[in-house]
């Protein structure tokens, strides 16, 4: 828990609303402050450090993954999302590409625009009356935008993409008949009009 991620200011909202509860993990500088507030009130849990296993079993049993952090991508909430898990996200940084919102036609999630727990408390109200609309089927169909396969896949269609256009570039500087010849080699005196199509593999 470090300050850029608010989460005092996470379990001060919460604390506001003792009938919803909160389950935060994870540790670090400012557990203390969030330990201060939450010994407070009942509805709050604080775990510390945890295992990944017992992370993921959480987020797959949660209503909703709240992320007040600003950062450039975040991983965290794409997390959630593959475990089909909706967020609930401060509306800046890579939450508005991670994340779609209720102005979708499949949304995974809800923003709130002010890093404030009256912000917070009016985002989890906003989430709680638009839930069914929110699917897990959604929320992992969304992450799996974000996946190593489909960033393989993008990766290699753009190098192949490039390439072709390369290639293309490079024979239309050709005179014709040496274009044919190099596209089909032998081939260039006999057929000196026809275009001959090349692969690349």
């Amino acid at each position: 828990m470090v300050p850029y991620k608010r989460m005092p200011m996470i379990v001060e909202a919460f604390a506001a609303m003792p009938d919803k509860r909160l389950i935060m993990i994870g540790d670090g500088p400012d557990l203390p402050k969030a330990q201060a507030i939450a010994s407070q009130v009942s509805n709050v849990t604080l775990l510390g450090f945890q295992p990944g296993s017992v992370l993921l079993e959480h987020m797959r049993s949660a209503r909703a993954f709240v992320f007040a952090a600003e950062e450039d991508f975040g991983i965290s909430p794409v997390e959630a999302q593959a475990c089909g898990t909706p967020v609930i996200a401060f509306a800046k940084g890579g939450v508005m590409e991670t994340v779609r919102g209720l102005d979708h036609p499949q949304p995974t999630g809800v923003f709130y625009r002010q890093q404030t727990v009256a912000s917070l408390i009016a985002a989890i109200g906003e989430f709680e009356a638009a839930q069914s609309r929110i699917s897990p089927e959604a929320c992992r169909a969304n992450a799996e935008r974000f996946s190593v396969a489909r960033f393989e896949q993008e990766i290699k269609a753009f190098v192949e993409d490039r390439l072709a256009l390369s290639s293309r570039a490079h024979l239309a500087r050709l005179p014709q008949s040496q274009w044919v010849a190099q596209a089909a080699p032998g081939l260039g005196s006999e057929l000196p009009n026809r275009v001959v199509p090349l692969k690349i593999v």
